[in-house]
């Protein structure tokens, strides 16, 4: 089995993509494709026909998936930033 820098359950930053600075917590971990799905980011439409659930059909959104490496720890994301903007200071 794969195993990921992130799993359910963790907040993340997207670091690359459309997405790219959102946060939020990772949904799901779809091992087979390398992809994770993050709450409230990559949201697609997805069309409903007419069903017992849907009776008059309906067009839902949820989020879509990202690959892995497009995802970093918040954690680590801002650990990074604030050593970053530290040593800009201290180059200045």
């Amino acid at each position: 089995m794969k195993r990921f820098h992130v799993k359910r359950g963790d907040e993340v930053v997207i670091i690359a993509g459309t997405e790219k600075g959102k946060r939020g917590k990772i949904i799901q971990v779809l091992t087979k494709k390398d992809r994770v799905v993050v709450e409230g980011a990559k949201m697609l439409k997805k069309h409903m026909r007419k069903s017992q659930q849907y009776p008059q059909g309906a067009i839902i959104e949820r989020e879509g998936s990202i690959h892995v490496s497009n995802v970093m720890k918040a954690e680590n994301y801002d650990a990074r930033a604030s050593k970053r903007a530290t040593t800009a200071a201290a180059v200045s």
